[in-house]
């Protein structure tokens, strides 16, 4: 069974039938809509509850969750307002859903948005996995992630992901407090099934 509902985002829930794990928030890439992840959160977490919104920005038609200026060039006002609003969706979701904080699953700009998000408003979600994420502010708030599990996978050969740019955020959410795994799979921007393997045992091993 499954649900598209407005909100303030059109969306996709997948009620849980495992009620114990931790329900995943799926947030797709450039062109993804709210149904592209559900197969990738359905494969790393049976039973789980899935939230998956659709990204309100367009480029050139193709859903993204805020805008950028050029490739790897990110319009960081729009994103604060983003993740913002990306935030209140989600809170209010849980309310309308009877759903814990989620884990975030995020893949190219829905992971960028993930990080924005467990910085704004850490509050939010229980943890990330974030797939080939960049940096998505210069100058990130102080935010309080002590405990908080991300997961971040990156590309060896990623044309769009500098390994600097990766490190760059590990760095980042390490120094908040959070417990990063930082991992590189041999691939490059795209997904693999080592992303689907190493995600399903981090979100095993953490419940």
């Amino acid at each position: 069974m499954s649900t598209l509902t407005q909100l303030s985002h059109v969306h996709r829930f997948i009620p849980a039938t495992s009620p114990r794990k931790p329900p995943l928030l799926l947030l797709h890439g450039t062109g993804g809509d709210e149904n592209d992840l559900v197969p990738l959160g359905q494969a790393v977490a049976p039973g789980a509850a899935l939230l998956s919104p659709r990204g309100k920005v367009l480029e050139g038609g193709r859903p993204r969750f805020f805008r950028r200026l050029a490739e790897g060039v990110f319009d960081e006002e729009d994103i604060r307002r983003r993740a913002n609003e990306l935030a209140d969706f989600v809170e209010d979701a849980r309310e309308v859903y009877g759903l814990q904080a989620p884990v975030a699953l995020g893949f190219s700009n829905g992971a960028n948005i993930a990080a924005a998000v467990l910085q704004l408003r850490p509050e939010v979600l229980a943890g990330a996995v974030l797939l080939r994420a960049m940096v998505p502010l210069k100058e990130p708030p102080q935010a309080d992630l002590e405990g908080k599990r991300v997961l971040m996978l990156s590309g060896a050969a990623d044309p769009i992901v500098p390994a600097e740019n990766a490190a760059r955020l590990v760095s980042v959410l390490k120094r908040a407090g959070a417990i990063v795994d930082l991992r590189t799979v041999p691939v490059g921007h795209n997904l693999s099934q080592a992303d689907l393997t190493i995600t399903k045992a981090w979100l095993h091993d953490g419940i």
